[in-house]
């Protein structure tokens, strides 16, 4: 659902799965898509579990991964435009359909400001690297 709304806005989506609606390791979803990111610059990812915060905790310890939970269009946009977020998290058992398609057209339509937040982001520590993972 979300991928197919994503397409209808303009955006190049790669669907990195999972394939099933079993129960999955979201840990591993979320490596993946730090790898999948790890490879480009201008990438933007999508994760989504029962609240959104597992996924942000786990992608969030990749060094090019900054990943935000969010559940109103506020923080949605906020997380782009002040904290250059590449990654929202989404809650399956928290938000409704059209709501998780809101924020993330919102998230996908904030660009970042730059300026002074850029200057915070630059403080952010460094993480893992998606090789540190692995280990």
């Amino acid at each position: 659902m979300l991928a197919e709304a994503a397409r209808t806005w303009g955006f190049e989506v790669e669907d990195l799965g999972p394939d099933t609606s079993d129960s999955i390791d979201y840990p591993l979803q979320a490596q993946r898509l730090a790898s999948r990111l790890a490879a480009g610059d201008g990438v933007m990812g999508v994760l989504v579990c029962g609240t959104g915060i597992g996924m942000s905790m786990v992608a969030n310890r990749f060094t090019h991964v900054r990943a935000a939970a969010v559940s109103d269009d506020f923080t949605a946009q906020a997380t782009r435009a002040h904290n250059n977020a590449n990654v929202i998290c989404l809650g399956a058992r928290t938000l409704g359909p059209g709501l998780a398609k809101q924020l993330l057209k919102t998230f996908l339509s904030t660009e970042f400001e730059g300026g002074r937040h850029q200057r915070r982001v630059d403080l952010f520590p460094a993480g893992a690297s998606v090789k540190d993972s692995s280990s």
